[in-house]
């Protein structure tokens, strides 16, 4: 396969935020969908996006606690999605697309980590339907306003956590042993391959796919089983249980972990290149023969890596999910 995972120097660093990333681009005119975009990550990238004068509709399982979120945030509406829900996937997309509206960045920023084994009404475990299948039904669904824009964009936040498990494909949803981290980083490697394959498919229509490591965060909502001593051990808040800010080694704020996500979305120097995972507001370098690894809570501070699998980027491997998550969708 072309390797296309090399850093391109960006400019910018690990430290640097999603303003500054978005800083000097226009989007006036240009409609966004953010999942999740009211927490966290999200509604530092609403934010960015919107005073960079772009419309952003946050997609929310709650619409009254997200709209009192992007309260006062000039460009931003709020519109009911639960990922996990096919007809309500379908319900929000069929809406978006009813508007007329083109879409020219949809970033599938919501996600659920950790936990107890649940399952959809399907049966599919829940990081796996939420994480990656409802993004996949609800850009399909979106693709008539992808292809309207003329030029749009897909990002898929993934994590340095696609390095726990490639795609367990015959066993994707733990009928035997379950492990919570096991079910995320599979999750995650399926937003990878997701926007690899997307790329590959979609780009002679003007669409293009990006996927990302945003950093580790704590601030954000994304793991409500860990506790305050999990993130302890893992090296990620102090003994006054605020988080550390140390960006060279992956422990940032929102508005860091933001930037690369909004990197993707806009910036100009992706403009003839698709289908790459991005870190620290650049391409990430391939790790062609890393394997999946382990976490211990117990072992001492996380230690993440900067590059992006073989596996999650095998092209190979990106057809093969494709066409098997069009199967379970039908």
């Amino acid at each position: 396969m072309t390797n296309k995972q090399h850093p391109i120097g960006s400019g910018f660093t690990a430290a640097s935020t999603a303003e500054e990333v978005v800083n000097g681009i226009d989007l006036s005119g240009r409609n966004v969908v953010v999942t999740a975009g009211h927490v966290g990550l999200g509604l530092e990238t609403t934010r960015a996006l919107a005073n960079a004068g772009a419309n952003v509709v946050v997609a929310s399982r709650n619409p009254a606690t997200a709209a009192e979120a992007v309260d006062g945030i000039k460009g931003a509406e709020v519109d009911q999605l639960d990922l996990i829900d096919p007809a309500s996937v379908e319900a929000f997309a069929a809406r978006y697309r009813d508007s007329g509206r083109p879409l020219h960045i949809l970033i599938n920023n919501a996600g659920i980590m950790g936990g107890e084994l649940v399952r959809d009404s399907r049966g599919y475990e829940a990081q796996f339907a939420t994480n990656h299948l409802g993004h996949f039904q609800l850009t399909h669904a979106l693709l008539p306003a992808l292809r309207k824009a003329a030029g749009a964009r897909v990002v898929e936040v993934s994590s340095w956590g696609h390095h726990l498990s490639d795609i367990r494909w015959d066993e994707l949803h733990f009928e035997k042993d379950y492990d919570g981290m096991v079910a995320y980083g599979q999750s995650k490697t399926a937003n990878v391959l997701f926007a690899v394959e997307l790329d590959r498919r979609w780009a002679d229509d003007g669409i293009r796919g990006y996927s990302l490591h945003p950093g580790g965060i704590v601030s954000t909502n994304l793991g409500p089983s860990f506790s305050i001593e999990d993130w302890r051990a893992m090296g990620l808040i102090d003994d006054n249980d605020e988080p550390i800010i140390d960006p060279e080694r992956d422990m940032k704020t929102s508005q860091q972990g933001a930037a690369t996500q909004v990197f993707a979305a806009t910036s100009p120097l992706l403009a003839e290149i698709g289908g790459v995972y991005l870190t620290d507001n650049d391409i990430a370098p391939l790790e062609a023969d890393a394997r999946p690894v382990t976490v211990d809570l117990g072992s001492g501070p996380l230690q993440t890596t900067p590059g992006v699998t073989g596996y999650a980027v095998d092209p190979e491997s990106a057809e093969r999910l494709w066409e098997l998550t069009e199967k379970l969708l039908a």
